[in-house]
């Protein structure tokens, strides 16, 4: 389920989740959950985890409990309603403790309120729109909550490097950048920014991923295999 105006998730959300290098046993908590796409495709392809998300939108916080209640995951995904930066507060019992979780993930808002034009649906605005410096929050949020060793995974526009390097850089070691291209002479149109807690491993930037075919709307068959099947995207 999704609104009928709005966010509306799409491929981001799931290969952002086939991304999170999880398994078994582990828990992750989820900046901005959302309808809960991401969370459901990953608690689906692995089935022994435990998902923590936060969303500030209380229309999309119960329709992603909503979600995973009809796929049967609500054992394993909870959903807090909440703004992200209230996990930084020592009052917020039901909140994962800092340094609790094994993975954390986001798919963020992508423009600067300063720089565009707000859409003129709320929720759709809330979605989309960053105010000047949040997503360093964000990324610092996520740092807090994993252990050492711990993973943190980002999915933006291409355009937000500098800036996602900067936070992570700051908090996270063992950067590692995979592009993603929709056909294989096109520029990054999105990138994926994974780092580690702790880790002194330097900066990786990796080929890259191609979407599509040449010539073709058609995804190519890793893809296809992500979207479909739910398989794992490796960071190689």
């Amino acid at each position: 389920l999704q609104p009928e105006k709005g966010y509306r998730a799409g491929i981001d959300a799931v290969l952002l989740a086939a991304s999170v290098p999880a398994s078994d046993g582990d828990t992750l908590f989820e900046a901005g959950i959302g309808t809960g796409v991401a969370a459901a495709c990953l608690a689906t392809r692995v089935p022994g985890t435990i998902i923590t998300g936060v969303e500030i939108a209380s229309r999309y916080a119960l329709i992603a409990e909503e979600n995973f209640k009809r796929n049967e995951l609500h054992e394993r995904v909870i959903v807090l309603k909440g703004d992200l930066c209230d996990s930084m507060r020592h009052d917020q019992v039901d909140w994962p403790a800092p340094g609790s979780v094994s993975h954390a993930y986001a798919n963020p808002p992508f423009f600067v309120d300063t720089a565009v034009q707000a859409p003129a649906d709320a929720l759709r605005a809330q979605a989309h729109m960053l105010k000047a410096g949040e997503l360093d929050n964000w990324v610092k949020v996520m740092a807090n909550a994993v252990k050492s060793r711990g993973t943190v995974s980002i999915i933006h526009p291409a355009s937000s490097l500098l800036t996602l390097l900067s936070a992570m850089g700051a908090r996270l070691g063992g950067l590692t950048v995979l592009p993603l291209r929709a056909h294989r002479n096109d520029a990054a149109s999105r990138i994926i920014v994974r780092g580690t807690k702790g880790s002194k491993a330097p900066l990786r930037l990796l080929p890259g991923l191609v979407l599509h075919e040449a010539g073709s709307d058609a995804f190519v068959d890793e893809v296809d295999a992500v979207l479909r099947g739910g398989e794992g995207l490796e960071f190689a």
